[in-house]
């Protein structure tokens, strides 16, 4: 019975449910857990916090998580218009994660010197170790398909897809103007 009051209260812990559980020995020597506190006879009582937060997202599944271990996704763009716009369209239309690199950063323009060697050309895409200049569709999906990415979305949209704006200093544990991206719907333009 007490395991299953404890695995009870983990479980409520587990879903979300922030609350103060109490844990006593009552006068028969049995150990009680509740969420009410215990009677007023009783002299030691344990308070127990339960965290709870948001549900957690869905994973991914698990062919999208392999492509994405074994060949990350790094968008290097600006607000270039129409090239920058149709490439982030495309990784969003596939559901691939990714992360875009603000390419008016200096650490993300270093990062692009490394890459390519020479001029600093937006948007460019790092599938893995492969680096591609320019957005051309059909180069882009061939090389995507080659790293096992689907060709349609196969999960939810996720966080806003917008590219990081230049800062002084990185996020916690980031790099300067980048930003993790998980697949959104485009925005919706009016015409």
């Amino acid at each position: 019975m007490k395991k299953w009051v404890a695995v009870s209260i983990l479980l409520l812990a587990g879903f979300g449910a922030q609350a103060d559980f109490y844990r006593w020995v009552d006068m028969d020597g049995r150990v009680q857990y509740s969420d009410q506190l215990p009677p007023p006879n009783i002299k030691r009582v344990e308070r127990i916090k339960a965290k709870g937060g948001k549900p957690s997202e869905p994973p991914l599944p698990y062919a999208l998580q392999q492509a994405v271990n074994n060949f990350p996704v790094t968008l290097f763009s600006t607000e270039c218009g129409e090239p920058c716009t149709k490439a982030r369209e495309l990784l969003v239309k596939r559901g691939i994660p990714y992360t875009e690199m603000d390419a008016t950063v200096q650490a993300a323009q270093e990062e692009l010197k490394k890459l390519t060697g020479g001029p600093l050309e937006v948007p460019l895409l790092k599938v893995g170790s492969e680096t591609l200049r320019g957005f051309e569709e059909h180069q882009w999906n061939t090389s995507l398909d080659a790293a096992g990415y689907p060709k349609t979305a196969s999960i939810p949209p996720r966080a806003p897809n917008r590219p990081a704006k230049p800062a002084e200093s990185a996020p916690s544990g980031g790099v300067p103007g980048s930003q993790t991206t998980q697949p959104t719907p485009p925005p919706e333009t009016s015409k």
